[in-house]
């Protein structure tokens, strides 16, 4: 499998649909939509990348997230913030203690899930907000190894999670009761198939393959569902030498999106036949 970069949304700067000084975290939804975490609010793009909305967040968003029904999840400190699909403030979740720091937001069947770095944890609501058990804790460390401050994850269409664990150079896939399941990944430093450095893969998103991103230097792949490598997507020549927790994410049709966190743009690449 090849890919190619089709286009670049975004950019540094001050005109809609730049950004200023931040861009952390991408969805898309189900009609290819893109949405974006950054500064101090939500950009939306069309399917072309032309600006269709934008608003500001309570606080800085650290992660968003699309349900199937539009409403739109944005992570933060200490808080999620729920949208309709128009942009306007429906609900606030706010625990001191069970979101921290929300770096991903993910849904399953009848569930919120949200990645709480602060406690290196993936925390499992119902759709009303209320706790019901931690996944990636029940371990050694209490939690996942994320020497880079981010917890990512994904959701498959059978509700198994996709967990980035950088410090174990894995993903990690649990179902929603917290049960671990399995992992793909190994460490190596100089094949691509493996993940290098102290602490990848970064970032995670799931479609019809797993697809990461890396830091140091910065790349994104894609991996079959048992952990063969299927493609290298764009590797560290694309983005910012400096790039790390880099928000990937995937539509329906294969397309990748990838948040280059240094030049604060959005890269898009589709699959092509080799």
């Amino acid at each position: 499998m090849q890919y190619r970069q089709i286009r670049e949304i975004g950019g540094k700067g001050s005109v809609p649909g730049q950004f200023a000084s931040s861009l952390r975290s991408l969805a898309v939804d189900a009609h290819g939509q893109v949405f974006a975490a950054g500064d101090a609010g939500i950009t939306v793009f069309d399917p072309a990348g032309r600006v269709k909305r934008r608003w500001a967040t309570s606080r800085p968003p650290l992660s968003v997230a699309v349900a199937k029904d539009g409403t739109i999840y944005a992570g933060e400190l200490r808080q999620i913030e729920i949208f309709s699909s128009a942009g306007k403030l429906v609900n606030t979740w706010r625990d001191e203690t069970l979101l921290g720091r929300v770096t991903a937001i993910g849904f399953v069947k009848d569930g919120v899930l949200a990645g709480d770095a602060a406690d290196r944890a993936i925390r499992h609501f119902d759709a009303a907000g209320k706790f019901r058990n931690n996944i990636g804790k029940d371990n050694p460390v209490n939690g996942l190894l994320i020497p880079n401050g981010v917890v990512d994850f994904a959701v498959d269409a059978h509700d198994v999670i996709h967990a980035a664990n950088p410090g174990r150079h894995r993903v990690e896939r649990y179902r929603a009761t917290g049960e671990l399941l399995g992992h793909i990944g190994r460490f190596h430093g100089t094949d691509p198939a493996g993940f290098g450095g102290c602490c990848n893969p970064t970032n995670v998103a799931v479609g019809g393959s797993v697809y990461v991103t890396e830091k140091g230097g910065p790349r994104a792949k894609a991996y079959d569902f048992d952990g063969n490598l299927q493609a290298v997507i764009a590797a560290a020549e694309a983005f910012d030498p400096n790039c790390k927790n880099m928000s990937i994410a995937v539509d329906g049709r294969g397309v990748v999106y990838v948040a280059d966190t240094i030049k604060l743009n959005i890269l898009v690449f589709e699959p092509v036949a080799a």
